[in-house]
């Protein structure tokens, strides 16, 4: 007997039924959130090279010269140097300053150092070195200007005229014109100290520069016959003593008004100009309206009034006072009391 097995039809489902339904398609929305999120991306992968880029470029430049890599570009080699200045040195002068290796390229040189280089020379007050690529390189310096001279030695040098700026510091003065040179007083009543191959800056130069550019501008005349300036009674007296070039001797005072005194100086001596027979041999503008005068016979020119060959006043050799003759009393000029200064623009 045989037992057959019923065979039933295979079992179906929702899946077996056809579909023909097409996939959805991205949204315009979609697209654009898509294309967005693909640029973020590129332009942040940008940003971090041109990050680690720029670092590398800061790095090669921070480092010191001799342990920077051999670039694969070969530089230029520099052209000479633009130097801008507001005073006299010149080109010639930044050549021999700067002594530029031959050859060198732009990216090869040593800012800091050159710009410690220009330092050295006491003349130049402020500078800076910029680079201006692919070969160029700019100097730009502030110079010192001389309001005096003084005779010092320095080392085993024969002694010799520096200038002194009006911060007090002492220089040997590159380019500047011999004949304004010799119109510059000589300074009395200092000490000069020695620094490195100079000498250290001149105390309480401030008060006598200020009185010597005074003179120079608004008494020329009165200016170009002074030939020493004292500062032996600055820190003490607040007082300035000139020395003129025939031996008359003016104290001014730090204290007082500088055009007022030059004002009361100028009216004095044209006053005094009418007696030939006498003239003035010393002049005290510290007191105010009340100016004690000293008068004596004709002075004659100092021994120290010989010109050299800049056509200024020498050195004197000996201070002002070791050949101070013996004056009558002081006077005073009572017209001088209600003198004043003219009224300000």
């Amino acid at each position: 007997m045989i037992n057959a097995q019923p065979i039933l039809p295979a079992s179906r489902s929702w899946r077996d039924i056809p579909q023909p339904v097409r996939p959805r398609v991205m949204s315009q929305g979609g697209r654009r959130r898509l294309a967005l999120t693909v640029l973020r991306g590129l332009a942040a992968i940008a940003v971090g090279g041109l990050v680690i880029w720029m670092g590398g470029e800061v790095v090669a430049a921070l480092r010191p010269a001799g342990a920077r890599a051999p670039s694969p570009v070969v530089g230029r080699p520099v052209r000479p140097p633009v130097l801008i200045t507001d005073g006299v040195l010149t080109n010639a002068w930044l050549a021999r300053t700067l002594a530029l290796p031959r050859g060198a390229t732009l990216m090869s040189l040593d800012l800091f150092r050159l710009r410690a280089r220009l330092l050295e020379d006491p003349q130049v007050a402020a500078a800076t070195v910029e680079r201006h690529p692919p070969d160029g390189l700019t100097v730009r310096i502030s110079e010192r200007s001389p309001v005096a001279r003084v005779m010092a030695q320095a080392g085993r040098e024969e002694p010799r005229a520096w200038l002194v700026a009006r911060d007090g510091v002492v220089f040997s003065g590159t380019g500047f014109d011999a004949a304004m040179i010799g119109t510059l007083p000589w300074l009395d009543g200092i000490k000069l100290a020695r620094r490195g191959a100079g000498f250290a800056p001149i105390a309480n130069m401030v008060p006598a520069a200020d009185l010597i550019a005074m003179a120079k501008l608004e008494a020329d005349g009165l200016y170009r016959s002074w030939q020493v300036v004292s500062l032996g009674r600055v820190a003490s007296d607040g007082l300035i003593e000139v020395r003129t070039r025939d031996g008359m001797q003016v104290v001014f005072s730090t204290a007082g008004d500088y055009l007022r005194q030059l004002a009361r100086l100028d009216l004095l001596l044209d006053t005094a100009a009418h007696d030939p027979t006498r003239s003035v041999h010393e002049v005290n503008l510290a007191l105010g309206s009340q100016v004690p005068v000293r008068f004596g016979p004709p002075l004659a020119p100092q021994a120290g009034d010989a010109t050299g060959a800049s056509g200024g006043a020498l050195a004197p050799s000996v201070p002002a006072a070791a050949a101070a003759p013996a004056y009558p009393p002081m006077l005073a000029f009572p017209h001088l009391s209600s003198l004043s200064a003219p009224p300000s623009p």
